[in-house]
C-alpha cells in the first residue's frame, strides 16, 4: 500500500531540495513577512515552519502559475525556479515545531 501511495504523489514533489540553500533564499526573499524561522511577522502571512515540503511546493507553484491569488506572493513566486521552490520547501519542512494543545474545559 505504501508503494501505491508513493506512486500517486504529485509530480511537484519529485525534486528534492537543499534545506541550507532554502534557508539562505528564505532569508533574502521570505523573512520580512514569514520570519527567519518560518513564524510569520505579518498578521496576514502564513506560518511556514514545519509545513510539509509537498504543501510548500504546491502552494508556491499555485502562486507562481496564478492559480492561487495574492498580489505579493504572485510577484515573488513568479521569479522562483523549480530548484528554488524545492529548496524553500526543504527548509521550511526541516524546521521542527512544538505544539501545545490547550487543556479541555470541563
Amino acid at each position: 500500500m505504501l508503494l501505491l501511495a508513493g506512486a500517486m504523489a504529485p509530480a511537484a514533489t519529485a525534486q528534492e531540495g537543499d534545506a541550507r540553500a532554502g534557508r539562505r533564499l528564505a532569508a533574502q526573499r521570505c523573512a520580512v513577512c514569514h520570519g527567519n524561522d518560518g513564524i510569520a511577522r505579518q498578521p496576514d502571512a502564513a506560518n511556514l515552519a514545519g509545513q510539509t515540503a509537498i504543501y510548500v511546493t504546491n502552494q508556491l507553484n499555485a502562486f507562481r502559475s496564478g492559480e492561487r491569488k495574492n498580489e505579493q506572493m504572485n510577484i515573488i513566486a513568479a521569479e522562483l525556479t523549480d530548484p528554488q521552490i524545492a529548496d524553500l520547501a526543504a527548509w521550511y519542512a526541516a524546521i521542527q515545531v512544538e505544539v501545545t494543545v490547550p487543556a479541555r474545559q470541563p
